[in-house]
């Protein structure tokens, strides 16, 4: 595995007279709730996601607008800025900037607006692509480095992003939504170590097959307690496990025998999850190196079963939109991907099923939920990038 680096060279605000940047969401195809138990995932960038244009300011202030969001916001240098629920969204681009003057950079003023092709509150990483595309635009902007250096590399923008997340957003996520986003490449998966900050791109050949995602449209109101929640009984097993395991460093480096150890369920079902997905992601690993779709679809099926009886993170909803999916002829797997309790799903189905398979899913899901679901197919893109005239 390698730390690819990210090529961020300082050009000052003013001068260039901003610019236009790009930061995809992201889907995982699997290896849910493992980045924070130390384990390994395989997400991919997305072709869609949040574009930034930063335009330079004469005043003192710092204007953060929206052309999906009615909020808007405004602050002025220099002013203490900390987390306030009020501010909506506002707060994700807000810890990246109150976190860049800690680390000593010196943000110019400037307007800040953000347009997103992600459905809204889909668990595709907006918050991630938000918080990447802001750092990145503004170290691209800016003459001063923070003194930490390594503006370049992409472990260490995904590293700050997820600073930003745990510390001013107060959700213990781990590293994945940004490591994906900042390190996204086209047509590729990346494998990546979440405990030793590793990676190494897996390609997708999807061949007769199309990745498609199945937005619930099911809003993800639980989602930083439930995520709060989840890891605090993750490190409680993990606690119950050193007490006779302790080279045991994190959950994912436990084996099945250690569930023995576990009297409480919960805490039973919680560690069996990561520890099975786990496994799940190498074998996935071995699979796509073989083009074998029909194992990595069987995969992605026991995925989202352990994540519904074991993680409990899905829901009617997503399981009503899974299970139906999976029912349906032409496709090979499908499971939820993301944080849960809502959001959206990923299946693999044969070009020639997709119109078939979206009408039933469609129907059947509105019928059981009255909701309508979205399903829409889903190309894997390159990570965060200043755009060029051409790609605007």
């Amino acid at each position: 595995m390698s730390e690819e680096k990210i090529n961020i060279s300082p050009s000052p605000l003013g001068r260039d007279g901003g610019g236009v940047y790009f930061a995809p969401g992201r889907i995982n195809l699997i290896g849910e709730h493992l980045d924070y138990n130390g384990g390994l995932v395989l997400p991919a960038a997305l072709t869609l996601g949040v574009k930034l244009t930063i335009t330079p300011r004469t005043d003192n202030e710092i204007s953060l607008r929206s052309a999906t969001h009615s909020f808007a916001t405004t602050i002025q240098l220099g002013d203490a800025i900390e987390y306030n629920q009020a501010n909506q969204w506002c707060n994700y681009p807000l810890g990246v900037i109150a976190h860049l003057i800690n680390e000593g950079y010196s943000i110019p003023a400037c307007d800040l607006y953000y347009e997103s092709t992600l459905p809204e509150g889909s668990g595709l990483s907006s918050s991630a692509a938000v918080e990447v595309v802001t750092a990145y635009a503004l170290i691209h902007q800016i003459y001063t480095p923070s003194p930490s250096g390594r503006v370049g590399e992409g472990l260490w923008l995904a590293n700050f992003c997820k600073q930003v997340e745990n510390q001013f957003i107060g959700v213990q996520c781990g590293i994945m939504d940004q490591y994906s986003v900042a390190l996204g490449k086209k047509d590729n998966a990346i494998l990546i170590d979440c405990h030793q900050l590793k990676h190494q791109y897996i390609p997708i050949e999807l061949d007769e097959y199309a990745m498609l995602i199945l937005d619930s449209k099911k809003p993800r109101s639980l989602i930083a307690s439930k995520y709060n929640e989840r890891k605090a009984e993750c490190e409680a097993a993990l606690k119950i496990i050193q007490t006779t395991q302790p080279d045991v460093t994190n959950l994912c480096e436990a084996e099945i025998y250690h569930l023995d150890l576990l009297n409480d369920d919960v805490l039973y079902r919680r560690t069996k999850h990561v520890i099975s997905e786990n496994l799940r992601v190498k074998e996935c690993v071995k699979v796509l190196k073989y083009n074998d779709l029909s194992t990595f679809g069987r995969l992605m099926n026991a995925s989202q079963e352990s994540m519904k009886n074991d993680y409990e993170i899905t829901g009617l909803e997503m399981d009503t939109l899974v299970e139906t999916a999976q029912q349906t002829k032409g496709c090979l797997g499908a499971r939820m991907t993301g944080g849960g309790f809502g959001g959206c799903a990923i299946a693999i189905v044969h070009h020639s099923a997709i119109d078939t398979f979206t009408q039933q899913v469609s129907e059947k899901y509105h019928q059981v939920t009255g909701l309508n679901c979205e399903i829409y197919k889903s190309e894997i893109g390159d990570g965060v990038r200043l755009l060029n005239t051409t790609d605007l």
